[in-house]
């Protein structure tokens, strides 16, 4: 049972599963080396990336994650200037601060590789990390898993889970949308109240609020950050952000009091971009549920904050906790990773958990919440993971904003019914998953399919 703040987590772009976990796997192995009596020994890092990691790893600051993480940073708080300058730095002076404490030699072109040929069997986001003393000899290994989201497995737990409570312990326990249906029909709970029932297992109830106010602090001062971005994000795409630009326009446009029924649409869509150009230029984000969809919830909360009537710091909080209901849901029994399944398991998951919060918010049933869930991956069913010269700009950001205005419309579809609908959400889910099993591996976030090739091509 996935916590709300292991689904939404503070990072840095541009991806989850390609800056924030590789990060995370890093540190995760400088911190076992005391307990294997080997951080003063080691003398040389190695480490090895594989599969999607290796394919776009230096369009998504894969080898950035992997230097900040060896020096004891974790994505949280590192400070963005120091991630910005992390592989200039460790290339020009050819060492780096392991665990932070002790400078060792680091050879980027030699102790980092690239495996583009070859992918581990569990999963396409694989890293090897080995730690060696002064005569070569080999004092730690292991290898890790980034499986999408920021979440990172070791290979000896790989399949076991990554959550911090035991579903044991937890007072509502479902795998399914059919059992946590039920589970509200017999207890009488709504599916926000289910979360945060079993959230309580892991914190107090103040702190549960306190929390899920600092994670939409960090989305809207994404937001803010956004709106003011000039000048071109990173990359050989040179991509001019228009964030700023188009704030500018419809802040002119609104002065003037020119009447438009889809002015709101306008502004959802400038909130998605703004978040995704932050993330694609590395700024802090929050991964919602992956740093490449991080876009569409919160775009759809400044929606419900703006536009919907009486929205309350209440509504606020049921959004977050049904839409993690609904993302738990994802990650259980299919993906939230780009690379296993393509973007249907990124854009395609947060527009079906953003409907779902957005549904809960508005004071929706249970059963118009799932099947604001349902609607919103219906229509994402397929959607692959191409990006052009392995960045996270082309298509990824405006495919953000189309998600957003996409759960809003699911939400509004589902509010609009009784909840009753022929296909199910848990349905929905498994064919996400038959699809991304069947999806070509150039559709995954390789950057070797679609429009990765074509527009380069062209």
């Amino acid at each position: 049972m996935v916590s709300v703040f292991e689904l939404f987590k503070v990072g840095i772009g541009p991806s989850s599963s390609h800056t924030v976990g590789p990060m995370v796997a890093a540190k995760r192995f400088v911190d076992e080396l005391p307990a294997a009596g080997a951080l003063a020994r080691t003398a040389r890092v190695r480490v090895e990336l594989y599969g999607s990691l290796a394919l776009t790893g230096h369009g998504h600051g894969t080898d950035r994650a992997v230097l900040l993480g060896l020096e004891g940073h974790a994505p949280a708080g590192v400070p963005l200037e120091m991630a910005g300058a992390a592989v200039d730095r460790v290339q020009r002076e050819r060492t780096l601060a392991l665990a932070g404490t002790r400078g060792i030699g680091f050879d980027y072109g030699a102790d980092l590789a690239f495996n583009r040929e070859r992918r581990l069997p569990q999963h396409s986001n694989g890293l090897l990390f080995q730690a060696f003393d002064t005569q070569g000899g080999l004092l730690h290994e292991q290898t890790y898993f980034s499986v999408g989201g920021g979440f990172v497995v070791s290979a000896h737990d790989y399949g076991a889970g990554e959550t911090s409570a035991p579903a044991a312990t937890l007072p509502h326990r479902y795998e399914t949308a059919a059992e946590l249906l039920d589970l509200g029909t017999r207890t009488g709970l709504t599916i926000a109240q289910i979360v945060f029932e079993n959230e309580l297992v892991r914190h107090g109830k103040d702190e549960i609020f306190t929390k899920l106010d600092s994670l939409w602090t960090v989305m809207d001062a994404c937001i803010e950050r956004g709106c003011r971005g000039t000048g071109q994000m990173p990359g050989r795409l040179a991509v001019r952000k228009r964030a700023g630009l188009l704030y500018e326009q419809l802040q002119a446009r609104d002065a003037r009091h020119a009447p438009d029924p889809l002015a709101a649409m306008d502004w959802v869509n400038l909130w998605a971009i703004a978040v995704n150009e932050e993330n694609a230029s590395g700024g802090r984000v929050v991964t919602a549920p992956t740093n490449g969809a991080a876009g569409i919830i919160p775009a759809v909360i400044k929606y419900y904050l703006t536009y919907c009537d009486a929205p309350t710091t209440a509504g606020l909080h049921e959004f977050f906790l049904a839409a993690t209901a609904i993302g738990g849901l994802y990650k259980r029994n299919a993906s939230i990773s780009g690379a296993e399944v393509g973007c249907q398991g990124e854009v395609g998951v947060a527009c079906s958990m953003a409907a779902a919060g957005l549904a809960a918010a508005l004071h929706g049933n249970n059963a118009q919440v799932e099947n604001a869930a349902e609607i919103g991956m219906e229509h994402n069913l397929g959607l692959t993971c191409d990006p052009i010269d392995g960045l996270v700009q082309i298509p990824c950001i405006e495919r953000n904003a189309i998600g957003a205005v996409k759960a809003i419309n699911a939400s509004r579809m589902a509010l609009l019914g009784d909840g009753s609908h022929v296909v199910s959400l848990d349905q929905v889910i498994a064919t996400m998953r038959q699809t991304g099993a069947d999806m070509k591996d150039k559709y995954k976030e390789t950057a070797l399919g679609g429009l990765a090739v074509n527009v380069v091509e062209c």
